[in-house]
């Protein structure tokens, strides 16, 4: 694969968060049409559905065009997505859509899990290019993310099957990104304290 190429953040923020919010707004615009093709109503969520799938993946296309580099998470998530969309609208049937987001994060939080029984930190493999930390403050953060990883599954899978479909949207859309990235952002001292320029003070003990 050719080296990554840098382009404006705000462009590849563009790519990576455009796709779900225009499902939201495209859901938003249509949760109260129902459409009849080939026979068969569909609802607006469904369509809704069926319009995110191509911007996403045209979304990554260009992302990968412009940087020469896609993550293995933003592929697999891609996968899930195409998969659970596709067995959506086959079987008109919503939830496979919304157990979508559960199992994504269901399958992280098993896949550090695994790492961690193993003594290693898949994290540190999957995002060491971009962050240098030592490898005790990589096995913490890897436990945090974790067990944050396991909470956002197991929320999801309360939210979609007690509230209604807007209140789902606006949760998958909003409210689970934004948890994590506060997670991410309450890591800054322990990724401090494990920086390699932080000479003597790299080696200290922390809790999970």
């Amino acid at each position: 694969m050719a080296d990554s190429r840098p382009i404006a953040p705000w462009l590849k923020s563009a790519l990576e968060l455009g796709p779900p919010i225009l499902f939201f707004l495209a859901y938003l615009r249509l949760e109260d049409s129902v459409w009849t093709i080939g026979g068969r109503e569909y609802s607006g969520f469904i369509v809704a559905t069926v319009i995110f799938i191509p911007i996403l993946l045209v979304s990554m296309g260009i992302l990968w065009r412009l940087t020469g580099k896609i993550s293995r998470i933003q592929v697999f998530t891609a996968v899930m997505v195409l998969f659970f969309g596709g067995l959506t609208v086959w079987f008109n049937d919503e939830s496979f859509f919304k157990m979508k987001t559960t199992l994504v994060y269901g399958f992280f939080a098993v896949a550090l899990g695994i790492g961690l029984l193993r003594g290693q930190s898949w994290l540190q493999f999957l995002m060491g290019e971009v962050l240098q930390m030592e490898d005790e403050g990589w096995m913490i953060l890897t436990r945090r993310i974790c067990a944050a990883f396991a909470l956002m599954a197991v929320a999801n899978e309360i939210v979609w099957r007690t509230q209604s479909d807007q209140f789902w949207v606006t949760f998958e859309t909003f409210g689970l990104p934004a948890f994590l990235f506060v997670v991410f952002m309450a890591q800054a001292r322990l990724i401090e304290r494990f920086s390699p320029d932080d000479e003597g003070e790299g080696g200290g003990t922390g809790g999970a």
